[in-house]
């Protein structure tokens, strides 16, 4: 799928394609990032968006402060994820104590704090309005930032499969499943969790800075509880706790939104087109309640369990019934 992907740039000139494709890739970190927390981890965050704001607002400060080279910005995404890992952290050790949706509204409270902070702070961030930036030269041509995109997200799904597989991700999926016996058997829960969240804090700040240099522009719509909601659907639709899933349904989410708005500007039946898509995703949970991909994973389980029930049903049927020894020790 990876080499697919890289050929798409050299085989289409569809500037529109290579940007939603671009979109997908940068959200599709994102909602890993964020089944790090949910499908991993157990852990419903609802303050995830200032993580990715905190990336995007970094690169484009220091793009816009110092000179547009690539040298200045992989060193903001460097600032972004080092800024994002310490308030992560902070952030695990004083809300991950509570439980469900305790630490859920705290995240969100704290949340909206950093994002009143970017709002008020005009001087450094301009506030709701904004401000644009120029993108290092390396990313003039789109096909180039395309790729770098896409290479981000191979990286970070390798990084992310090799960590779930370690004994460290087994001790994360063990708190999941149950806190309290994995904490009996001796393990530091807490530490656990935060180490999940600042994992997860650092590669969503990855995925801010590349979405604030995809648009050249940012503003604190990039914190706000939209960005958390966009990771949560599309990890909530496309699987959770699959990894794959989470790029599946980022694929999903931006896809139908880039073309239900398109058919909103043609036909007038489609105006309100987030009604449409509300429809979509009610659909998707009730017809693949575990995600796309964690129901296709369950049918496809439970197929090859009926073809090894009936593999071993026909093997015995084969096998003749036992006989009686006569005298000379021969079966008959």
């Amino acid at each position: 799928m990876a080499v697919i992907l890289a050929i798409v740039p050299f085989v289409s000139d569809s500037r529109t394609t290579l940007i939603l494709l671009t979109q997908i890739f940068i959200f599709g970190i994102l909602a890993m990032s964020y089944d790090m927390l949910l499908g991993y981890t157990g852990i419903v965050s609802f303050g995830h968006a200032m993580f990715f704001g905190i990336g995007a607002y970094t690169s484009a400060i220091m793009l816009n402060m110092y000179e547009s080279t690539m040298a200045i910005f992989t060193i903001s995404i460097a600032v972004g994820m080092l800024l994002s890992a310490v308030l992560s952290f902070f952030v695990g050790l004083l809300t991950l104590r509570l439980k469900s949706h305790y630490y859920a509204m705290l995240t969100l409270a704290i949340s909206g704090l950093v994002l009143v902070v970017a709002e008020k702070w005009r001087t450094m961030t301009k506030g709701n309005d904004g401000f644009t930036f120029r993108a290092p030269e390396f990313f003039r041509d789109r096909m180039m930032f395309y790729l770098f995109a896409l290479a981000c997200l191979i990286v970070i799904y390798i990084i992310f499969k090799r960590f779930v597989g370690s004994p460290l991700g087994r001790v994360l999926i063990a708190v999941r499943e149950n806190e309290q016996r994995t904490a009996s058997l001796g393990y530091k829960t807490l530490h656990y969790k935060v180490i999940a969240s600042v994992l997860a804090g650092v590669v969503a700040s990855l995925a801010g800075s590349l979405y604030a240099v995809s648009l050249r522009f940012v503003n604190t719509s990039v914190m706000s509880m939209d960005i958390t909601l966009d990771a949560l659907l599309m990890t909530i639709i496309g699987g959770v706790g699959t990894l794959i899933g989470p790029l599946l349904g980022a694929a999903v989410i931006e896809f139908a939104q880039h073309y239900l708005s398109g058919l909103a500007r043609d036909y007038p039946i489609f105006e309100r087109w987030i009604i449409i898509f509300g429809i979509i995703y009610i659909l998707a949970v009730i017809f693949f309640p575990r995600g796309i991909v964690g129901t296709l994973s369950q049918k496809l389980g439970e197929w090859k369990m009926k073809r090894k029930t009936a593999a071993v049903e026909e093997t015995f049927q084969k096998v003749p019934p036992p006989g009686i020894a006569d005298e000379s020790g021969e079966w008959k």
